[in-house]
C-alpha cells in the first residue's frame, strides 16, 4: 500500500489517499477515476510528500491496539450486513436498479459486487451506493 498526498488543481483542496501501488494510482488517474471531494474536478495531481518512517517498536506500541479496534468494528459491520442485507453477488447493479425503479421494493437492502463503471452509471442515474472495506475473517 502507498499513501499519496493529492491536490485538486481546480480548487486547491489537498487530501490523502491510499493506493495498492504507484501503478494503481497511475491507472486510476489515466481512467479519470480520481476526483476532488469538494468540487468533483478530475484535475488531481500528487503533491510533494515527506516519508513517514516509524520504527517497528513505535508502530507496534502506538498502533497495534488501534488496528485491532478498527478490524473489530469492520468485522461487526460485516456481520450486521450479512445478517440484515440480501447478498446479490455480481448482480448488484441490476438489483439496485430494480429496487430504485420499483416502489414495492424500496425497503429492500442488498449488498454485492459491482465494477467501478457500474457504480458510476448507478450514481449518474441517481441511485446512491456506498463502498465499504470488506475484510476477510482470517488474521494477517
Amino acid at each position: 500500500m502507498i499513501k499519496y498526498k493529492l491536490i485538486c488543481k481546480n480548487c486547491n483542496n489537498t487530501f490523502d489517499s491510499w493506493f495498492s501501488s504507484s501503478k494503481e494510482y497511475e491507472k486510476l488517474k489515466k481512467r479519470k477515476y480520481l476526483n476532488c471531494h469538494i468540487c468533483d474536478s478530475k484535475k488531481i495531481e500528487k503533491t510533494l510528500m515527506a516519508p513517514n518512517v516509524l520504527s517497528n517498536s513505535d508502530f507496534k506500541s502506538k498502533n497495534l491496539s488501534k488496528i485491532k479496534e478498527i478490524k473489530s468494528k469492520l468485522r461487526e459491520f460485516k456481520k450486521f450486513v450479512k445478517e440484515n442485507f440480501k447478498y446479490v453477488g455480481d448482480n448488484f447493479a441490476h438489483e439496485a436498479r430494480s429496487i430504485h425503479y420499483d416502489p414495492k421494493k424500496k425497503n429492500k437492502a442488498i449488498y454485492g459486487k459491482a465494477s467501478r463503471k457500474e457504480i458510476e452509471d448507478l450514481n449518474q442515474e441517481g441511485i446512491k451506493t456506498e463502498e465499504f472495506l470488506w475484510i476477510e475473517d482470517k488474521e494477517n
